[in-house]
């Protein structure tokens, strides 16, 4: 993982100086553990970035594991001053991956109670250089990714609509692509809802609609196609994302990465 060199080099610098003047150059013995309960995520990324440092890391669970605060995820031997020197980076990984993992999943088990299937879906408002990461985390909280990017999805939103001259002229020119990606197509209203689904959209986006608007489109774009999926997107928080439950068969949401809570883990020296 090249990004893992280039985070250590942001800390690391020209080198650890609090550590090379008191950590003793042997070897010694570590534990990290969760101090919250959470979807733990980030375990394959700290112990790579430990092992750039000489460190063998353990893995005591398994990535995308629910645990209770207090329980140990990783066993870390070999040079002190390398546990010393990881510790921060390999941390602030694990607790950003697990924050994004578990709120993916706290979402996801509110909509429970009203759907089976509904997946929370994350979007592109992430950490520049830190996408990859984030996106992985959303898998192991079991959401769905969405697209990594601009470049393996078409999607058509308000602004692409207006500078094309309509939604009949935008959906016109996707019978041209040459390439075979999946077009989604923003909609707010029910005309345009109803262009994209009998022009073959394979995914419908309904952006910054009530439950109540959402549920009535939702249902006009399966009565069309079926196989459409739809999407709920905008307006959705954490305190009112099981009200989208049953308007849609994915719920993206900015949030669970523009806006998520660290979780927090310890490192123990063994003495």
């Amino acid at each position: 993982m090249y990004e893992i060199d280039r985070f250590l080099e942001e800390d690391i610098g020209s080198g650890d100086v609090t550590t090379l003047m008191f950590v003793p150059d042997t070897d010694g013995r570590a534990i990290i553990s969760c101090e919250d309960d959470a979807v733990v995520a980030g375990l394959e990324e700290a112990e790579c970035t430990f092992s750039k440092l000489g460190v063998v890391a353990r893995r005591l669970v398994d990535d995308g594991s629910f645990v209770k605060r207090g329980t140990d995820v990783m066993e870390l031997s070999g040079p002190e001053r390398g546990i010393t020197t990881a510790e921060r980076t390999a941390l602030n990984i694990m607790m950003r991956m697990s924050g994004i993992a578990t709120m993916v999943h706290e979402a996801t088990e509110k909509c429970r109670p009203f759907s089976d299937t509904v997946k929370i879906a994350g979007t592109r408002k992430t950490t520049p250089g830190f996408r990859k990461f984030e996106k992985k985390a959303i898998v192991l909280g079991g959401g769905d990714p969405h697209r990594f990017g601009l470049y393996d999805m078409v999607l058509i939103k308000d602004n692409h609509i207006a500078a094309a001259g309509g939604i009949e002229n935008i959906m016109e020119r996707t019978l041209d692509l040459e390439y075979n990606m999946k077009v989604e197509v923003e909609v707010e209203n029910a005309h345009d809802a109803e262009v994209a689904a009998k022009c073959g959209a394979d995914i419908i986006m309904l952006d910054n609609r009530t439950p109540e608007e959402a549920k009535e489109l939702y249902s006009l774009i399966k009565s069309i196609d079926p196989d459409i999926m739809v999407e709920v997107s905008g307006r959705v928080t954490m305190d009112n994302v099981s009200d989208y439950a049953t308007c849609a068969d994915r719920i993206s949401m900015g949030c669970i990465t523009h806006s998520v809570k660290a979780i927090h883990f310890s490192l123990s020296m063994d003495e």
